[in-house]
């Protein structure tokens, strides 16, 4: 049974859409006209959705959607049943449209996971990464109720980030704002007082009538100057030579690195959590591991410790010899290993890096708030000496 987009009238002559079920797109038709509405568009819903353009779904809709059919699976149902029984539950067209595009590949006789990467913007590769782990198993229930509990977690965090940040964005937002007007504003009308006085003006002074100059006349230019450089960028991040490059001194830098690094590990030990959890073997989860980070000298990390456990390396020894990974990942990892819990020592691990992850936030935005307060009060007080000075010249003057 396939999902069809439609677009119709109804009785009253209003437009609606929606999303029908129905084996061919006569059925579709016969349904839509035994509801009383009138079909003017009908197409395969997922083809839509397989667009470069096509919206994605959001995190919480896909953390809902995998519950979900951790749930279905877990209860005895077949693929094919768990998807026809989302299908109908789904509220949001695009949700039903991305599954029934799943469905219909899943029928085809593609795995799972294959069919999720035909919607890439809806399934990132770190989440097709987990359910072809969990496929290979033969445990997909319990590594997605895992991956479930794993996006709640990664969404709250994202949301204590993103509120934490909205102080400081709004802080630079005034800022720009109010140094932009006194520059295009403020300081011309300003500079023409002091022209008729042919008074010789302080070098700060002078300085902010050229910056105000270049800023009204060359703006245009800046603007193109800043899009051609992101721009620029963008393409020269596709080149995985230039992106290594750029990731390994994402490491390096002071703040960052630690955070960027905290999150990548975070990353791969809550995925080797759930899939050793879920019984997959050593080195199909640490290939699975090193899929999700998006770090590409952490990944490089992951294949080289890869070919070290698949020589008889221990994992933990491994880890350490790439020097990638924090040494609490590596200490938890051989105490797992010894003790034969490496599944609850991977999740421990995970938490406290995740705990870490937010120290270090909270610590970096503690910090920003002060110093964007500083930064914007040094700026808007040299414009005002600037404005200043001269009229405190010619007070003298006169006196």
């Amino acid at each position: 049974m396939e999902a069809f987009r439609y677009e119709a009238l109804d009785a009253a002559g209003r437009s609606v859409s929606g999303v029908v079920q129905a084996d061919t797109p006569r059925e579709a038709r016969a349904q839509l006209r035994e509801q009383g509405l009138l079909p003017s568009v009908l197409d395969k819903a997922h083809k839509r959705a397989r667009q470069p353009w096509a919206r994605g779904l959001s995190a919480a809709q896909l953390s809902l959607l995998t519950r979900q059919m951790a749930t279905l699976l877990d209860s005895g149902l077949t693929m094919e049943q768990a998807l026809a029984a989302l299908i109908e539950e789904a509220e949001a067209p695009l949700t039903r449209e991305v599954l029934a595009g799943v469905k219909a590949e899943v029928m085809a006789g593609a795995s799972l996971a294959t069919a999720l990467g035909s919607y890439a913007r809806s399934f990132p590769e770190f989440y097709r990464a987990l359910v072809h782990g969990g496929e290979e198993s033969g445990a997909l229930p319990t590594v997605l109720q895992h991956l479930a509990d794993y996006l709640d977690a990664r969404q709250a965090l994202r949301q204590k980030t993103s509120l934490a940040l909205l102080y400081p964005v709004l802080v630079a937002v005034v800022a720009i704002a109010i140094v932009t007007g006194l520059l295009v504003y403020v300081v011309p009308q300003v500079v023409q007082v002091f022209q008729q006085s042919r008074q010789a003006l302080p070098l700060l002074t002078r300085a902010l009538i050229g910056l105000s100059d270049f800023l009204r006349a060359a703006w245009p230019y800046l603007l193109l100057i800043v899009v051609g450089i992101t721009v620029a960028a963008h393409m020269a991040l596709r080149r995985p030579a230039t992106r290594r490059g750029w990731h390994a001194l994402l490491l390096a830098l002071p703040w960052l690195g630690p955070l960027a690094r905290g999150v990548d590990t975070s990353r791969f030990a809550s995925t080797l959590a759930i899939l050793v959890g879920g019984g997959v073997p050593l080195l199909g989860a640490l290939a699975s591991g090193a899929r999700v980070m998006s770090n590409m000298v952490m990944r490089e990390a992951v294949e080289r410790a890869i070919e070290r456990v698949r020589e008889g390396v221990s994992l933990a020894r491994a880890l350490g010899e790439t020097r990638a990974f924090p040494p609490l990942l590596v200490h938890l990892v051989a105490s797992g290993e010894v003790s034969g819990k490496l599944e609850q020592m991977l999740g421990r691990a995970a938490r406290l890096e995740t705990q870490a992850l937010e120290r270090r936030l909270a610590v970096f935005l503690t910090l920003l708030e002060p110093l964007m307060i500083l930064a914007m009060g040094a700026v808007v007080l040299l414009i005002v000496l600037a404005i200043l000075l001269p009229i405190i010249e010619i007070n003298q003057l006169v006196r």
